[in-house]
């Protein structure tokens, strides 16, 4: 009876360490998957100011061809 008893513990024991482990990778995806969506926008903010940035200079090589 002591041997059914101990792998039954440790089975228990060992999926107490599992779901700890997986509530971590859980917590770490998820502040992952917020940095990356964070990241996303400030990329897309950069590509706005850029394309805002070339629309004068675009003109201005624009001017210099019909010249």
């Amino acid at each position: 009876m002591l041997w059914p008893m101990l792998a039954i513990a440790l089975a228990f024991c060992g999926l107490a360490v599992l779901a700890v482990l997986a509530a971590r990778v859980y917590r770490e995806v998820r502040r992952l998957a917020r940095q990356v969506g964070e990241s996303s926008d400030r990329i897309a903010r950069a590509s706005q100011d850029l394309e805002r940035a070339t629309g004068p200079l675009a003109a201005q090589v624009d001017g210099l061809r019909r010249r």
